[in-house]
């Protein structure tokens, strides 16, 4: 089945990737039906307001698309794209329940000639041997014959323009060639950098599952120098600027790895591997070093207060962002929350500023609150977190001033000089 505007998609899940997704899909022309079974969330769409930030309420009021969060409106629909979060459990385990629901969802009103595409991160082999069988079970058709499987997946980076799903290359891969052709015409509108054929299901999942497991091997190397130049006094990104200038040197920093992607997609990789009988050394000391992170910050706070002679019960301190990244009102596995956890295990009072966070989706993910706005010289010490362009803009001598006058300033973004901060990573 080649592209034609008699294809009728539907996109299930409708944050960071599918709403943009669904958004572009419709100004290609596609009848578009976006789904989630959030309820709020639909209505605050039809409305015209994206909580992620990913879609401007002029965007949203001039589509054409349709949202839904009532499962009978996806009878008679000829393709589903499912864009569900993949996210792991507390022992790092994947947790595809979102992926099994959506395949739940659809199955009833599974018709023959459909295609079912999913875009979320997941070890190979998932789109064919679970969603492939829950499909089949509860539609009561055949996978491969009565409908076709597709894998396209997700590169979203919440809060990069430059890097948006319209301007850089999309996989895509498909059960057989016809399928493959037909999942090229769904996307081959929308993505203007173009697409790239992966030869099976399966290629496409693990070349997913790689690409930000390697950004995080790369970031836990530089975590792991600064942990080693910490013990030595030598400022890391000093060391960092030295060796860039060598014209292969990869250009990473120190930080905290967090979100619904970098963080989480290796834990993918590795349950994987390790059903197959091999246990992966390299991916998981990554993740040990990059999810220590956040602990080393507070105790190097913590170590600092004591070494000026205070009682780290009695400080006061200012936690500036709480997000994953920076512009970005995403809180989704934020390693910040380690930052907090362990600076109240010293008996630290912490204050969390974070002017893109939404207080209730705080005290509702992590049982924390924050501040509306900081007080001024208030605070033993101040630790920026996130590098968010309010904060950039301040400069360190606003900053210093909701501080004391001799209040602590640990910058681990390196947004500031090394002479304007008292501590770095």
């Amino acid at each position: 089945m080649k592209h034609t505007e008699k294809e009728t998609i539907t996109v299930l899940g409708l944050g960071y990737v599918g709403l943009p997704l669904a958004v572009r899909l419709a100004e290609c022309g596609f009848d578009v039906l976006g789904f989630d079974i959030d309820a709020d969330h639909v209505a605050a769409l039809t409305c015209g307001k994206d909580r992620s930030g990913e879609v401007s309420p002029e965007t949203l009021a001039a589509s054409s698309m349709t949202f839904s969060a009532d499962a009978p409106s996806l009878r008679g629909r000829s393709v589903f794209i499912l864009s569900v979060p993949t996210p792991v459990n507390d022992a790092n385990k994947p947790d595809l329940s979102p992926v099994e629901a959506a395949c739940e969802t659809i199955a009833p009103y599974l018709e023959k000639g459909a295609l079912v595409i999913l875009e979320s991160t997941v070890y190979p082999g998932v789109t064919e041997e679970v969603c492939g069988p829950i499909l089949a079970e509860k539609s009561g058709l055949a996978a491969g014959r009565d409908f076709k499987l597709g894998y396209s997946p997700e590169r979203a980076n919440p809060g990069d323009a430059q890097h948006s799903l319209v301007n850089v290359v999309k996989v895509i891969a498909a059960q057989d060639e016809e399928t493959l052709d037909r999942v090229e015409a769904i996307y081959k509108p929308a993505i203007t950098k173009g697409l790239h054929r992966a030869p099976s299901i399966k290629t496409a999942e693990a070349a997913k599952v790689i690409e930000n497991t390697q950004r995080d091997l790369n970031i836990a190397l530089v975590n792991e120098f600064a942990l080693i130049f910490d013990k030595m006094g030598l400022d890391t990104l000093e060391v960092l600027e030295a060796a860039g200038t060598k014209w292969n040197f990869l250009n990473f920093r120190p930080g905290l790895v967090g979100g619904h992607c970098i963080g989480v997609d290796p834990y993918y990789l590795t349950y994987r591997a390790e059903q197959l009988g091999y246990h992966p050394e390299v991916i998981l000391a990554g993740r040990r070093i990059n999810d220590h992170m956040g602990r080393h910050v507070a105790q190097k706070m913590v170590q600092a207060i004591l070494a000026r002679g205070d009682n780290p019960a009695h400080a006061r301190v200012l936690v500036m962002g709480f997000t994953f990244k920076e512009n970005c009102p995403d809180t989704r596995n934020t390693r910040v929350a380690d930052i907090v956890e362990e600076l109240r295990a010293y008996s630290v009072d912490v204050d969390i500023w974070d002017p893109w966070v939404d207080p209730s989706t705080l005290q509702q993910q992590y049982g924390l609150s924050c501040v509306e706005k900081p007080e001024k010289d208030a605070y033993d010490g101040i630790v920026i977190a996130v590098g968010h362009s309010q904060f950039t803009s301040m400069g360190s001598d606003a900053i210093r001033a909701l501080g004391k006058p001799d209040a602590l300033l640990y910058d681990i973004k390196g947004v500031l000089a090394k002479s304007e901060s008292d501590l770095r990573l």
